[in-house]
C-alpha cells in the first residue's frame, strides 16, 4: 500500500511539474528558445498574487484573473523588446538575454520582498483530502493535476484549431513563407511568449499556494521544469505532461526508499533519459 501511495503522490506532484513546464515547452516548440527566466517569472507571479492577497484582501484564486494578464503582457513586451532583436544574432543570444533577466529578476524580488519565505494562504483547502481506496490524496494537489491537464489540452487545441495557433505553427515551420502569406513573424512570436508566460503565471500562483517560496526559489523551479520538458521531449506538450508525471513519480518513489533520495532519484531519471533517449520519451513535437 505504501508503494501505491508513493506512485499516486508522484502523479499528483507530476501535475505541478507539468503545469510549471508547459510554458517552457511552448516557447521552445514555437521559437526554439530555452527561457532561463522561466523560474523567476513563476516566482514573480506568486509574489504578485501574495501581494494582492495581503494588500486588498482578495481571495487567493481570484488573483489569477489579474496575475495572468499582467504576466502575459510582460511576456509580450519581453519578446518584442528583447528576444526578437536577440534572435537576429543567433539562437544563443536569447538564451543569454533570458539568463540576464533571471539574474536581474531574482535580485529585484529580493530587494522588494526581502529574502524571507512567503506562502499564499488558501485556508482549509491546503489540508483537505480525498479518500481513494484507503489512501488519502490532497485535494489541492488533485486540483493542480486537473488544471495542468486542462491547460495542456487547451494549448494543444488552440495551436491546432485556431487561426492564430496555425499561424504560430506556420511561422515556426517556415518563417519566410509565413511572412509572404502576410503573417507578422515578430507579432506571432510575441503572442506565443505571452501565452507561455501566462501559463507560467498560473503555475506560479498554484506554486505559491502549495509551498513556501523565496526570491531564489526560481532556480529550483527552472531545474524541475527543464527536466520535465527534456524527459518528455522538447517542444511536445503531451511529452511535457508525461515528463512531469515521470519526474514526480521518480521523486516520490525515491523518497519512499529513503527520504534523502527523493530529488536525487528524479535527477537520475533525467540523466538516464538524456543518455539513452535524448530526444525525449515523446520525441515527435506536438507544437509543430
Amino acid at each position: 500500500m505504501d508503494w501505491i501511495n508513493a506512485v499516486l503522490q508522484g502523479v499528483l506532484l507530476g501535475g505541478q511539474y507539468a503545469l510549471l513546464a508547459c510554458g517552457l515547452s511552448l516557447i521552445f516548440g514555437v521559437m526554439r528558445i530555452v527561457n532561463l527566466a522561466h523560474g523567476v517569472l513563476a516566482v514573480a507571479s506568486a509574489y504578485l498574487a501574495y501581494w494582492l492577497v495581503q494588500q486588498t484582501g482578495m481571495p487567493a484564486f481570484l488573483t489569477i484573473v489579474i496575475v495572468i494578464p499582467v504576466l502575459a503582457a510582460v511576456g509580450y513586451a519581453i519578446q518584442r523588446g528583447l528576444f526578437n532583436p536577440a534572435l537576429r544574432h543567433g539562437e544563443l543570444s536569447p538564451l543569454l538575454v533570458s539568463f540576464g533577466l533571471a539574474v536581474i529578476g531574482a535580485n529585484l524580488l529580493q530587494e522588494i520582498f526581502t529574502a524571507d519565505s512567503r506562502k499564499i494562504s488558501i485556508g482549509d483547502l491546503s489540508t483537505a483530502s480525498v479518500e481513494l481506496g484507503g489512501l488519502r490524496l490532497g485535494a489541492f494537489s488533485l486540483l493542480t493535476l486537473v488544471v495542468a491537464v486542462a491547460v495542456i489540452v487547451g494549448l494543444q487545441l488552440y495551436l491546432s484549431h485556431t487561426r492564430i495557433g496555425r499561424a504560430m505553427r506556420a511561422t515556426k515551420d517556415d518563417p519566410e513563407a509565413a511572412t509572404l502569406m502576410g503573417i507578422d513573424e515578430r507579432h506571432m512570436y510575441a503572442l506565443a511568449t505571452a501565452i507561455a508566460i501566462g501559463t507560467v503565471a498560473l503555475a506560479g500562483v498554484f506554486l505559491g499556494m502549495s509551498t513556501q517560496f523565496s526570491p531564489t526559489y526560481g532556480d529550483l523551479v527552472l531545474i524541475f521544469a527543464f527536466e520535465a520538458v527534456i524527459i518528455g521531449g522538447l517542444g511536445s506538450l503531451w511529452g511535457t505532461l508525461l515528463g512531469g508525471l515521470v519526474l514526480g513519480v521518480a521523486q516520490t518513489v525515491g523518497a519512499q526508499i529513503d527520504p534523502a533520495y527523493g530529488v536525487l532519484a528524479g535527477h537520475l531519471v533525467f540523466l538516464v533519459v538524456l543518455l539513452f533517449r535524448p530526444q525525449g520519451l515523446l520525441s515527435k513535437a506536438v507544437v509543430a
